[in-house]
């Protein structure tokens, strides 16, 4: 662990001695939970002082807990303090990236914040989920409904709300954004500064992230005030619980080597596609061969999506074929083994994937099919990540490994720099980093989109 700013509060290495209520601890007893992962230690204290903070840590480290902990700890002494009333509300938000993990996030919420038989009305906390296809002026107008504390919503969806004044960030005193990379690389940047915007005191800002690429040190430089920042390992690094195996196939050879990877393990099993085209192509090949799977990806509607996910998670479907929609933050149960049908396009993103698994101190295995048209920058990369995460790197990923980590080593004597400075992948420099080039490439099509007006091409686009 890595702690970085001024006047940091001591970690904690006992749940107890954090100062959390009895109704918590009563909970993270009945759910075994008996001693804080690296991020809760040092978070978890972090966040009850009232400091902004960076929280850096690897998929399945916990970092839900450390902020949803706190969180609910701060807002169950400001109801003995002062109950909210109709109307008031929300005393603190979570901004997530998709709906799935909003929801995922407000379930953990409900958890730890249900009402126990002997508390009172007056102590009781209510947690509100906001996101595309609930109706939250529904829930809000229910009889004995008295105020929001937390609420945990999407950013299209607050932004909207806020606008229409259905809701109001006048007494919010914290904000927290979970997956704070993927908001950015979402381009959901702008709609967070409009929502920061809605408040009316000073906040207490928390952002959580596995990776920590250049946008996210811009966007905290710009929004936070005197951060401490906690890093558990090197920002981006892979899970050193995933057993990573990595193979060379052609590409018509893929379905059926998707057949031979998962006999590997038993299920539940994930497999990541890059599209929706290939995404359905799997899913029908597997209904086919008579293997009970399900799919996800962002073309299918609301309610498809919930349904399969409910259904994977409850095990009522071994496996689970999907985009990288549910590649960050989504936490599933018992993943025995990740399987990539082919690279994503970016380091990170794999990272990301293969988190799904090796989870809460368990041991999980990941597969990832490389193609030979392969781009060779992604492919370096994966071969840095391999080195460092101490797993076999196959031949054809062999490029003079030790020739590289030598002008790798230059490279950071003379820059200060290891890797890309934008997302953190060590095989290649910014020069050739792939998540820049195409940032470059929307800003550039933006850009020629509204020069490329109807009064200048006579309405034709």
């Amino acid at each position: 662990m890595s702690v970085e700013g001024n006047l940091v509060p001591m970690p904690s290495c006992s749940f107890l001695t954090m100062g959390l209520p009895n109704k918590i601890l009563h909970t993270l007893r009945q759910k075994g939970i008996m001693k804080p992962t690296a991020i809760q230690m040092q978070g978890i204290p972090l966040i009850l002082s009232g400091r902004d903070m960076i929280g850096i840590a690897s998929t399945g480290s916990g970092k839900t807990l450390a902020f949803v902990l706190p969180i609910l700890t701060s807002v169950m002494i400001e109801q003995l303090r002062m109950p909210l009333v109709r109307g008031e509300g929300p005393l603190s938000l979570i901004i997530c990236p998709s709906r799935e993990l909003a929801r995922q996030t407000h379930e953990v919420l409900l958890l730890y914040s249900q009402k126990r038989p002997k508390e009172k009305k007056s102590e009781s906390i209510s947690v509100i989920l906001c996101i595309g296809g609930l109706n939250v002026q529904e829930v809000m107008r229910e009889p004995g409904f008295e105020g929001v504390h937390v609420l945990t919503a999407t950013p299209g969806r607050l932004r909207d709300m806020l606008s229409r004044r259905d809701l109001n960030l006048d007494i919010c005193r914290l904000i927290c954004l979970d997956e704070a990379d993927r908001m950015v690389d979402l381009g959901f940047e702008d709609e967070i500064q409009e929502i920061f915007s809605y408040f009316k005191t000073q906040r207490q800002t928390i952002l959580f992230s596995a990776t920590m690429p250049f946008k996210i040190k811009k966007f905290a430089e710009s929004n936070l005030v005197n951060p401490v920042t906690i890093n558990i390992g090197r920002a981006g690094a892979a899970n050193l619980d995933v057993i990573q195996d990595v193979e060379c196939v052609e590409d018509g050879e893929k379905l059926t080597h998707i057949l031979k990877s998962l006999t590997k393990s038993a299920p539940p099993v994930i497999i990541f596609c890059e599209n929706k085209r290939d995404v359905d192509k799997v899913h029908e090949y597997l209904l086919l061969k008579g293997i009970d799977a399900v799919s996800i990806h962002g073309g299918k509607d609301q309610s498809e999506r919930n349904k399969s996910i409910e259904q994977f998670k409850h095990f009522l479907k071994d496996v689970l074929v999907a985009t990288d929609v549910i590649s960050k933050g989504l936490d599933f149960p018992a993943i025995n083994h990740v399987i990539n049908f082919d690279m994503p396009a970016e380091i990170e993103n794999y990272v990301h994937r293969i988190g799904r698994t090796g989870r809460g101190g368990k041991t999980g295995t990941a597969t990832t099919l490389i193609t030979p048209n392969q781009s060779e920058v992604v492919l370096k990369d994966l071969q840095h990540l391999l080195v460092e995460a101490k797993q076999k790197v196959p031949e054809f990923l062999s490029f003079a490994t030790e020739k590289l980590l030598e002008e790798d080593k230059e490279l950071v004597a003379l820059t200060g720099v290891r890797g890309c400075a934008y997302c953190g992948g060590l095989g290649h420099r910014i020069g050739a980093c792939p998540k820049l080039d195409s940032l470059n490439a929307k800003v550039a099509f933006k850009k020629n989109s509204s020069f490329g007006s109807s009064e200048c091409f006579g309405g034709e686009l």
